[in-house]
This record gives C-alpha cells, structure tokens and sequence, in this order.
C-alpha cells in the first residue's frame, strides 16, 4: 500500500507570508487603542496636577487679598499720612508694616499718599526702599485712589521682581488720605512641579506669560498682540520689555491643558510633552511585534514538523512494503531503533544537565535575593541613626564657633554612640539574615523608649508634635535585646512623625504603657494624624509595601517591627482610633527585675 504524493509535498511559505501579512494588519489597531489609552492617562494626570497648583496658586493670592483692607483702619497709618513732616509717626507707620510683613510673609507693604509718593515701606531700612518714591503710573495706585479695590502683577521697578500687587485706598471717612499697597511674591510657584516632564504656562489677559517652569519663556506672548495691548503695556510696564517676543508652542510637541483664574483673568496651561504618550505606545507596539513573530516563528515549527512527520510517515510505509518482501532487513530496522535510542538517552542526559544548571542559577538568584533584602533593611534602619549624627555634627560645629567646647565634646560623644548603636544594627541585621535567634534579655522599657525619641528629637521638634506621656513611675522590664527593641521603638515613633507630617498643627502623640491582666507589657502609640487606610491595614506588614513617596520611605519598617516581635514572643497590633488617628499596640513578654546591661547582641 503506498501514500499519495502529494501528501509528502513540502508546504508552501506562500500561506506563511500571507498570514504575516494578515497579522502585520492588526499593529495599527493597538496602536490606535494604546495611543488612546496612554493620551487619557496623560490628559488625567495632568488635569489632576493643574487643578493642584491652580488651588494653590488661588490659595496664595487669597490670603493676602484682604490684608490692604484690614491695615487700612490701622490708627498709625492714617496719622502717618496726615503727618508726613512727622518723623515719629512715619518711623512708627515703617515699623508696623514691617512687623506685619514679616508676620504675613508678604514680600513688601507700603503706603502712598494720594500724589502716589511713598511715605512708608516695610522695606525702609534696606538699601533698595521704596520710601520716597512715586508710583502714580501704577495701575493699581490709580484705581484704589479712585475708590475700587485694585490687583495688578507686573515687574517692579525698584527692585526688579515679579509680584501681585493687592491695593486699597486709606480712608477716614469719606476723605481718601492715601493708598496702601500689598505685594506678593509669586516666584516660589513656579517650582511647584519639580524636575517632572510636564511644563507649567501661565499667561496673563494679554496672553503674555508670566510664570513658568521654563525661564526662557518667562515674559514672551503666545499670541499676536493689538494696538491697544501694546498701549497698555507701554503705560503699566507690568514686564521688563514693552515689546514681547512671540512664544511658538508647536501642537505636535505637547499636550496642553489649561484653566481660567476667572479673579486674575490669567489662564494657567500645562503641557505634557507628546513623548509621554509615544514611548510607551512604541513599546506596546514592540510588543505586539514581538509577539506576533513569536506566533509565526511557532507556526513555521509546526509547519516544519508536520512535515517531518509525513516523511516520517512514508518511510514507514516503504518499510512495511519491504519488511514483508525481505526479513533479513529486520535487523537493519532493529539497527537504526537502536541508533535512535542512543540519542534519545543523550538528548535525556543533555537535559539533566540543563536542569542542574538552572537550578545552581536559581540557588544563586536566591542569593542575591537575600543580599538586596539586607541590604534594603540595612539602608532602612540607618537612616534615623545618620539623621541624628548629622544633627550633632552641625550643632558641634556652631557650638566650636561659639567656644562652647565643653557641649561640643559632648554632641562628639554622642556622635560616638550613634556610630556604636549603627555598628550593632549592622550586626544584628547580619544575623536576622542568617535566620540565628539570640536569646532575649530583660531590658527597661521606659529608658529604651527615651532613647528612641531622644534619636527622633529633631523631627519632633521641627514638626511641633506635642508629646503626651501616660508611663508607669515604675520602670517595666520586657523581654527582649537592647537593639531589636530600639529598632522597632524607633521605627514606629518615626511612622507617626511621618503622617503627622502631612497634618496641620496641632499636631500630638500620646504614649500609654499598662502591664495587662495576663501579665505582659503594653505600650501604645496614638497620633492625631490621618490613621491608617483599609488597604493599609491589611498591607502594613508587607515588605516594601508603603504609603509614602520612594524618597522617604523603603516599606521595609513595619514588617521588620512585625518580624522582630514575633521573634520576641510578642506582637504588634495595628488599629484606628475612635477619637481619630492611628493607634499601634506592642504587647511584649514581661522580665524579670534587671539591671540595664547591654544585651549580647548590642556588643560589636
């Protein structure tokens, strides 16, 4: 019995061409549906992130907008320009706006009498003071004369910087005595969107831009001027050139976004660059590409195959035809099996030897695996000892300045200790990597937990967290090593320093510690802070799992405090409080009575 010819017939690549062809077709739809996608995402990001800095933009305008009217009734200003001869009453009016200023954080306040001359400024003492000068071609001097609470931004010609100015007339009655002027800084904003790709552009009623992130826009009109803006540019001076150079902003480069301040008539824009959207549509197309040839390279194998199996297939039908015209080829069949079975054994073995080698490699990545771990924790528990050695170190040298060496060697022994405490933070981490136990020793609670507020006394300060103590006067001794329980002390106080960060004040913590009727020790630690979140609770004792930006935290802190209690018989319970904010609970072993030495673990 033979097969039909045609069935050997080797298949035609034509079918494999036309389907790279058919599947090539289908790039230009993902490519679609992913620029689609991407330029949403980028849209939504950057509407998010003008709304941000409109509202704070808003903001800063609005806190200073009604200070002109509040100064205005002041009684030492309206003696100071009814008495503009007096030397008394005008030092007394400069001392009083500069005290105001400085409480304000505005950039200048000054007063003009109703010619436009300044009597008094905040600024009176430095070399650039705006006393004695005329402002009467100012906009804004014009329009609070005439009754109407005036805003105007523009370029100052005394000291050269941008700013907003908030004016309103001083009245005593019905008589206007003069015009009190407010300015505001407005240059810190433009930093607001850091080193990010997108661009901010913010532009006034002429469309001429007056903050940004790209100084060499600053200044320059995103439109054709008219004869009257121009007019009114050359009047008001508002920019450092009476003639903008025009601003060409290519739409094929950016993505542009923008919202109205209807109070100013300014119009904030962001603007994405395009390459946000391209690049990661270049890679999912690669991808796709890739893909797709992915298929097609399977589909060739199995075409391949298919065809070594007909072949296959017509030698053993040539074979059975001459097996039974001729036994003595048996043995060259039997033969060519035996060949074919030597090679199955060493392709066999070529695999076992494959499979020894990925796993030394996989034994080697777990290596690696465990070294970045430690090296992630090591990172982690260093932070706080180095922030406080910098502290000292600073303070040290202001204190050498001073002469005070006595407390400089004592801030340089304190350097001393921290460097120790590190030193055995090291150690420990080692050994925690090696998974080796050391037995726990009896340590005071209380001192332990001075020491760790005591290495987080800067941030506390800074913060203004008002700290709220509920301690036993009898010192509670737990089970546990010196340097683990510092480590996890630590680690928890700096937790609520950093989410009371983002509260405004008042800001405090409030510290318990009771021995419960099971006999072990609880501490607990409440702020007044944002508490924690459902995804936080249920993800706090992940590592790497964090609520807060890469470059203030790893994740790494509440999962070695879990780790490193649970290895101390004890545990670590993490809640809301009724009355708000975050409330951690560590309940440890009790001790016996000791006597404070150094726990073996804390030795170098």
């Amino acid at each position: 019995m033979t097969l039909p010819l045609n069935l050997f017939r080797r298949p035609r690549w034509r079918t494999l061409v036309l389907l790279a062809l058919l599947l090539a077709s289908l790039l230009w739809p993902i490519e679609h549906l992913a620029t689609r996608y991407y330029r949403e995402r980028v849209a939504e990001q950057s509407a998010q992130t003008l709304e941000l800095y409109v509202a704070n933009l808003r903001g800063t305008l609005r806190r200073y907008e009604a200070l002109p009217h509040i100064m205005g009734d002041l009684p030492a200003l309206r003696g100071a320009l009814r008495a503009a001869e007096d030397a008394d009453s005008v030092n007394a009016a400069n001392q009083l706006l500069d005290r105001v200023r400085r409480q304000s954080g505005a950039d200048v306040i000054y007063l003009m009498n109703p010619a436009g001359l300044t009597l008094a400024a905040s600024n009176w003492s430095e070399y650039d003071a705006f006393v004695g000068r005329n402002f009467a071609f100012r906009p804004y001097f014009r329009e609070a004369l005439a009754g109407r609470p005036a805003q105007f931004f523009g370029l100052g010609t005394t000291s050269g910087k941008r700013g907003y100015y908030f004016a309103t007339a001083v009245r005593d009655g019905h008589e206007v005595l003069g015009v009190l002027v407010v300015k505001v800084d407005l240059d810190h904003t433009e930093t607001l969107l850091g080193s990010t790709p997108e661009q901010l552009l913010v532009t006034d009623a002429q469309g001429v831009v007056i903050l940004t992130s790209r100084p060499e826009w600053r200044f320059r009109a995103t439109r054709e001027l008219s004869a009257a803006e121009r007019a009114e540019i050359a009047a008001n001076l508002p920019y450092p050139t009476q003639q903008p150079q025009p601003l060409a902003l290519g739409n094929q480069d950016w993505l542009r976004q923008s919202q109205l301040l209807a109070e100013t008539g300014w119009t904030a824009n962001i603007l994405a660059p395009r390459s946000l959207v391209e690049r990661p549509v270049q890679s999912v197309v690669a991808i796709a590409a890739a893909t797709l040839l992915a298929i097609l390279l399977l589909l060739a194998v199995w075409l391949q195959r298919r065809r070594h199996l007909l072949e296959r297939l017509a030698l053993d039908a040539r074979a059975r035809q001459e097996l039974e015209q001729r036994v003595a080829e048996r043995t060259e069949d039997l033969l060519a099996l035996t060949e074919r079975l030597k090679q199955e054994v060493l392709e066999r073995e070529q695999a076992q030897q494959e499979l020894v080698s990925a796993q030394d490699e996989l034994v080697q990545a777990g290596k690696l695996s465990a070294l970045g771990t430690m090296s992630a924790s090591i990172s982690h528990e260093l932070n706080q000892p180095l922030a406080a050695i910098r502290s000292y170190a600073d303070n040290a040298g202001v204190l050498l300045d001073h002469g005070r060496v006595d407390e400089a060697r004592g801030n340089l022994k304190l350097i001393s200790e921290l460097t120790a405490r590190m030193a055995s933070i090291i150690s420990h981490l080692k050994a925690f990597a090696r998974r080796d136990r050391k037995a726990p020793e009896s340590v005071a609670l209380q001192p332990a937990l001075d020491d760790a507020l005591a290495l987080l006394a800067s941030q506390r300060r800074a913060l203004q967290v008002e700290l709220l103590r509920d301690l036993p006067d009898a010192t509670l001794w737990v089970q546990a090593g010196e340097t683990r329980l510092r480590q996890v002390l630590g680690n928890l106080l700096s937790n609520a320093f950093d989410a009371l960060g983002d509260k405004a004040p008042p800001r405090r913590l409030w510290l318990s510690a009771q021995t419960l009727a099971d006999g072990r020790v609880s501490l607990s630690l409440r702020d007044n802070g944002p508490g924690f979140t459902a995804e936080a609770l249920a993800r706090a004792r992940e590592p790497f799992f964090t609520t807060k930006t890469t470059a203030r935290g790893l994740g790494l802190g509440l999962a070695i405090c879990d780790t490193l209690t649970r290895a101390l018989g004890g545990e670590l319970l993490l809640a809301n409080h009724p009355a708000g904010g975050a409330l951690v609970t560590l309940n440890l072993l009790p001790a016996d009575t000791g006597i404070g030495t150094q726990s073996p673990e804390d030795c170098p």
